[in-house]
């Protein structure tokens, strides 16, 4: 699916991953809820890091407004786990090692770094609101100052 796949408005497909809790979650079980979704590249990186523990210091203020988060990347279940108890992230991690989630929100995307090409993550949040509908999207996303952001746009619909 190309880069135009999803749009703000549009309703977003049902999807399946395998989560942290060793379950399937799918978008379906988040109905009548607001769902904040964050691609992130990598476990135990330090921009992931930061941006994962911000959403956990803000998660109290997105369950106040009927609303959880959710991170997904191509990490393995052993590593969400890991990453999850060394944060203590009160919140579900996806795996998506094929990227076919991350490929439908056009988040797989050609990256560099230090002069390498790859395949992988572009840091990207979506704010889906309680009938599956997206509301607002973050691409390219800069960690500092984003999960207030996001909180301001999930108190706003």
């Amino acid at each position: 699916m190309g880069q135009n796949a999803l749009h703000v408005g549009g309703q977003v497909p049902n999807f399946k991953l395998s989560a942290s809790n060793g379950k399937d979650v799918q978008l379906a079980d988040y109905a009548g809820k607001k769902l904040i979704i964050y691609f992130y590249p990598k476990d135990m990186t330090p921009g992931c890091t930061t941006e994962s523990c911000d959403f956990r210091d803000f998660n109290g203020g997105f369950g106040m407004n009927n609303a959880e988060v959710i991170g997904i990347s191509p990490d393995d279940l052993t590593s969400h786990e890991q990453f999850i108890a060394m944060h203590k992230l009160p919140f579900l991690l996806l795996s998506d090692p094929e990227h076919t989630v991350s490929e439908l929100f056009g988040v797989w995307k050609l990256r560099s770094w230090e002069g390498k090409e790859f395949m992988g993550i572009e840091r990207s949040t979506f704010l889906i609101d309680e009938n599956g509908v997206l509301a607002k999207e973050w691409r390219s996303v800069s960690v500092e100052g984003h999960v207030k952001e996001v909180l301001e746009a999930v108190k706003s619909i």
